[in-house]
Order: C-alpha cells, then structure tokens, then sequence
C-alpha cells in the first residue's frame, strides 16, 4: 500500500534540500527516530516520464508539481521487487547452529568407569584367580576384591566377591572399602574376637554407604587369611564353597527371603515377604534379605553378615567363592568338580580357565545374571 501527496510551489522539495536523506535505508540505526525515504520524485503532469528513475531537469524545479510517494516497507520474508530498483531489502538471517550434545540413552544406573565398556573382567594372582561375566544387564554390577601380603603380615589375605542390584554403586564401594573396615576391626582385637571384628567391619561399610546417599545395593561374600585361619563370612546370596579332597562343602548360607528364620526377622521388625511370580521377595521388592545399602529397606535388610571361623588343614585344597549367577545353574559339588583338576590334580594348572568353564556351564543353563567366579588355592596359605 502507497499514499501520495500533491504539493506545489514548495521550496521545501527542492532537491538540495537538508529534509531529503541520501541513503535508501529505511530504518535509522537509533532506535530513537524513525527516517522515511523518498524513493520518487517526479512531476504529476508529466506525460512524457519514464517509468524509472526521473532526469534531473524534472526534479530540479521547485516550481513544478510533485508527487511523494512513500513505498510501503518491504516485508523482510518477500523478495525484492523489480519496481523499485533502489529500495533495500532486509534478508533473513540464519539462526545460529544449535549445539546439541551427543549422549547414549539409557535407562537405570550407569555402571562405575572400571567396568562400564567391558563385559568380561579378568585377574589372576599368586594364590587367586577370577572372572566375571556381564549377563542381560546394559553393564556389569558384579565386582572383586583381592589382597595378599596385607599390613606387612606374611600370608594376611582377603578376597571379596560382590554382587550388585540396583546399580554397581554398592558393590563398588564394598570392593573399595570393606578390606580396610575389616583389617581395621580385625588386627586391633584378639583371635578369639575376629567374628566380632569382621561383623563390625560390615556394618561400617553399609553406614558408611548410606551416608553417600546412593542407591542401590550388594551381596557380599568375604574370605580372610590370617595365620593359617580361614573366615569366611557372607550378606546375602553370594556363597562360599570349599573342597576338602574334593568334597564340596558350602561354608555359607545363603540369605534370602524364603529362609524361615530370615522371614521370621522381617516380621519381627514390621515387614512382610510375598512370593512374586515363584520368589520371594521383601515387600514385595528385593530377593535378598541381607546386604550392602538398599537404604529404602534397611529396616528389614540388615548388612550383618554370618561368619564360620576354620583352620586350613592338609586337605582342604581349594575355595570357591562366588555370585548367584553361578549358584542359581551350577550345585556345589559340580562346582568343585569342574574347577578342582585344573588347580589340584595335575602339573599344568590353569585356574583361570577353571573360571572360565564354570562360567560358561551357568550361562549355557540359561543364566542371565552377572555371573563372578573366584578360586583361591588353599594350600598357598597353609602354615
């Protein structure tokens, strides 16, 4: 849209006017003012004009007739117009390029660094070996501990195997932290007072835990050597298993839910256990009722672990210690079986591949879980 205005005899369109503006900018750099442009110039009379720009003797004349018109703003979506040679068009400017960073999607609780790109983990020792294997899980919860020489004594050993849910935050920080809780209980006191010791080592452990307000939780099965004494303790379904010339002997017992003592416990301190599609479970939730964290049921799983003291004799040769992934597929016996001629029976030991097979039984059974195996050879620490 255009409007005009007939004006005649004005020396105030005479061209050398201070009014005109020289610039074809329609809008002033101050956001004060606003400056309009006269784009055309020319006589209302004229018959003779061309339809561009007018010569400078029809536009010289203060005495002459003038038209002003005033283009109406181009629209900064429209493209320029062929009409108007000297009108300027404001061009759309590009958004800035949108920086997004690029993160894998995932659901749950990331696993600590240590594991979170490797799905199988490897160690072997002096005395030990282990593996662990990741089952359906996005990333392994499943973690160890291992020590030999400890706090300058000769043969002060301990091995650990923790099995997470939930996340690997509780596991994790029992790998890290459960050896020093334990020595620390375990050296001050008498021989006679280790269970003591060691019961007092997990419980700072699990308060020291919920202190971090993590979530999440670990089963735990622990094995300490001191002067030819092995103890062995455990919170939760991880089990130790020892051969005694081949005889397999559980020195655990596993805690969970259908346990009556364990369900008595629970119902004692206000709780409930529900079998859930063929397990039971602590209000309804967790399969285990004893463990590392899981801070939103502590009242009813305890971190308090059971502990069997024994001396190492001549024929205990070999200690298994392991998660439920092995023990859900692989009995006690079979495990002792399998693992024992690759660490006891003949000159070329391979306990690393003893682990290994072990492993691979309980996946090939159908397991799914995290699976961690541990063997220890005994007869390393006999006195």
């Amino acid at each position: 849209m255009s409007c005009s205005v007939a004006v005649s005899n004005s020396p105030v369109f005479s061209p050398s006017s201070s009014l005109f503006c020289t610039k074809p900018s329609i809008i002033s750099s101050s956001p004060e003012s606003l400056s309009l442009s006269l784009s055309h110039l020319k006589p209302s009379n004229s018959s003779t004009a061309s339809s561009s720009s007018p010569t400078p003797s029809s536009c010289s004349s203060p005495s002459s007739p003038f038209r002003l018109r005033l283009p109406k703003p181009p629209s900064v979506f429209s493209a320029p117009s062929s009409t108007s040679p000297n009108a300027t068009v404001l061009k759309r400017k590009r958004p800035a390029r949108l920086d997004i960073p690029v993160t894998s999607l995932s659901f749950g609780v990331p696993a600590t660094p240590s594991a979170a790109a490797r799905d199988d983990v490897e160690a072997e020792g002096d005395g030990f070996s282990v593996f662990c294997k990741r089952g359906r899980r996005e990333y392994m919860e499943d973690r160890y501990t291992a020590g030999d020489n400890l706090r300058g004594e000769h043969k002060l050993a301990f091995f650990g195997i923790f099995d997470g849910h939930g996340g690997a935050k509780a596991a994790e920080y029992a790998a890290n932290n459960l050896q020093k809780n334990i020595l620390d209980e375990v050296i001050v006191r008498d021989e006679d007072d280790v269970e003591e010791g060691v019961k007092r080592g997990y419980l700072n452990t699990d308060s020291d835990f919920l202190k971090e307000d993590l979530h999440g939780g670990s089963c735990c099965v622990t094995a300490l050597i001191r002067n030819g004494k092995l103890i062995v303790s455990n919170a939760g379904d991880c089990r130790a298993v020892i051969s005694r010339g081949g005889v397999a002997e559980a020195l655990t017992s596993d805690h969970r839910p259908s346990r009556e003592d364990e369900r008595d416990r629970i119902e004692t301190l206000g709780g409930y256990v529900d079998l859930c599609r063929g397990v039971w479970r602590i209000q309804g939730s967790l399969a285990v009722s004893r463990g590392i964290g899981d801070q939103h049921l502590k009242q009813w799983v305890t971190a308090e672990p059971e502990t069997k003291v024994l001396r190492i004799e001549p024929e205990h040769d070999l200690l298994i210690l392991a998660s439920d992934g092995l023990w859900d597929k692989v009995s006690n016996q079979e495990a002792v079986d399998i693992a024992r001629p690759f660490c006891v029976e003949n000159n070329k030991l391979q306990p690393l591949l003893a682990c290994k097979k072990l492993v691979d039984l309980s996946v090939s059974r159908g397991s799914m879980d995290d699976t961690s195996v541990m063997l220890i050879k005994l007869e390393h620490y006999k006195i």
